[in-house]
């Protein structure tokens, strides 16, 4: 077993033994490094002033992303290469084409925002040579400013895309070098730091966190830590024994078949966007409104399925597709339908030493329907009130098959039994649809929180019922306009 993690930081390889499993990267860097460009703003992964890059080798190929330091652990960090605002200006003092930008668009005023800003938009320079407006938002969603306004970080965006990376670049005139450095520092072998009774384990392998969950009674399992981040900032509560997981490439496979797709459960939401879009659109545009890039960088599917949340954004979507659910532990891997996988709130079916392994969505059946709504208060950046998932399959316009599930309706991710029977075998009308709409108060008893009240929240469960109906029954032209909605 190894006792310490190694990464790189900036031009500096660096290996740390001392530290426990809820120190953040946002605090090393501040504390221990004192590079002080990045910043502690929300401390939940929400503002972006804290945003760096993280490169890893994924399928030999060195990826960089934008992360939140603040919910970012120092034991997800091995065989990485981390880099901060305080890498990108040239060796004589010259900024980067990207901070030279958001001097000459006048994107900053008081200027606390500004290094994460600047970190996200180099994110985007990197990986895309000519980004649509669209796209810069998106890279920008995670970024919060109180002063400057979006309008001048945005053509800050799209002057900086004027230059291209060159060898002079600090990241992409090093990328061979850093990668091959990065491939000596990955190990295979148990790594174990402990630290004033706390430890922090990153297993060798999937079969070595099966035999490690087993032996650790009460241990935290962390992924991308966009939850369990929040335990330690907002709650102060202890992680030991942390059992990482994000470095384990057999979690990390994303194989699409004939009959569907399967996700890894340590496969995030940026690197899933893609395959998933293609397959079942709807699902890709939930993805791309969780969080902000950073968070979706570093969050995952099987993350947000194996901490049970009753508002969780993937779980009523895939419970529509009809999705199953892999465990895994020391007695070998289970299957079961996801919508079995929550109990109760707070409560799962997921023996003691059992891990979520991966999710598989079969595909649709050909002119099928489905959709996934998300209500929240704002748009981008925030949890729902309501989440629901509706899939349909006709047979000469009758109801052949439907599903529908819903989020933040009842203590867990919940199928609409009542209305599913009302509308199965019916005729798809809106006669029908209207008549199913109360079978919702025998479904689910919503609670009122300082999301959404419970009346709210039934009747947007009943209005999204309606507008699926309309979605899949309108001209070609309505449809188009639906779906860009």
């Amino acid at each position: 077993m190894s006792g310490s993690i190694r990464f790189i930081l900036n031009e500096t390889e660096v290996e740390v033994r001392d530290f426990g499993p809820a120190d953040t990267l946002l605090d090393y860097l501040r504390l221990e490094r004192r590079l002080r460009g990045t910043k502690e703003g929300c401390a939940e992964g929400d503002c972006g002033a804290c945003t760096v890059l993280v490169g890893r080798l994924t399928g030999g190929a060195l990826v960089y992303e934008g992360v939140n330091a603040c919910i970012r652990f120092l034991g997800s960090l091995n065989a990485t290469h981390i880099v901060t605002v305080e890498h990108l200006a040239g060796k004589d003092g010259a900024l980067h084409p990207v901070q030279q930008a958001m001097v000459d668009c006048h994107g900053s005023q008081c200027g606390f925002c500004t290094p994460g800003f600047v970190m996200s938009l180099y994110g985007l320079w990197l990986a895309n040579p000519q980004p649509t407006r669209e796209e810069i938002e998106r890279a920008l969603q995670g970024n919060l400013c109180r002063c400057t306004g979006y309008e001048a970080i945005v053509k800050a965006a799209e002057q900086a895309a004027l230059s291209r990376p060159s060898a002079a670049d600090p990241v992409f005139g090093g990328r061979e070098k850093v990668a091959a450095r990065l491939k000596e520092l990955a190990v295979d072998e148990t790594i174990v730091i402990e630290r004033n009774g706390e430890r922090a384990i990153l297993p060798a392998s999937a079969s070595d966190l099966a035999r490690i969950l087993a032996q650790e009674a009460g241990a935290t399992i962390v992924a991308g830590s966009t939850d369990t981040g929040l335990w330690v900032t907002k709650q102060m509560r202890s992680l030991s024994p942390a059992v990482f997981i994000n470095h384990l490439p057999e979690l990390q496979t994303l194989d699409v078949t004939e009959d569907g797709m399967r996700i890894g459960a340590g496969v995030t939401y940026a690197a899933a966007f893609n395959a998933v879009s293609a397959m079942f659109p709807a699902f890709g545009r939930l993805i791309s409104r969780i969080g902000g890039q950073q968070v979706r960088n570093m969050g995952t599917i099987g993350g947000n399925i194996a901490n049970g949340s009753p508002i969780g954004d993937t779980p009523p979507a895939l419970i529509a597709l009809g999705a199953e659910l892999t465990l895994n532990g020391a007695a070998g891997p289970r299957t079961l339908p996801l919508e079995a996988f929550f109990i109760d709130y707070g409560k799962q079916d997921r023996k003691p030493g059992e891990f979520v392994e991966s999710v598989f969505i079969p595909r649709p059946a050909r002119d099928s329907r489905y959709a996934v709504y998300k209500i929240s208060k704002r748009r981008d950046e925030d949890i729902s009130a309501v989440c629901g998932g509706f899939y349909l399959e006709l047979e000469a316009g009758t109801v052949k098959a439907v599903r529908i599930a819903f989020g933040g309706m009842a203590g867990t991710p919940k199928r609409a039994g009542a209305v599913e029977a009302a509308l199965l075998g019916r005729p798809w009308t809106e006669e029908t649809v209207r008549a199913a709409q109360p079978a919702f108060d025998a479904d689910y008893q919503p609670l009122t929180d300082w999301r959404a009240t419970a009346g709210y929240r039934q009747l947007t469960a009943k209005n999204l019922l309606y507008r699926f109906f309309l979605e899949t029954s309108g001209t070609p032209q309505e449809l188009k306009r639906y779906a860009e909605a």
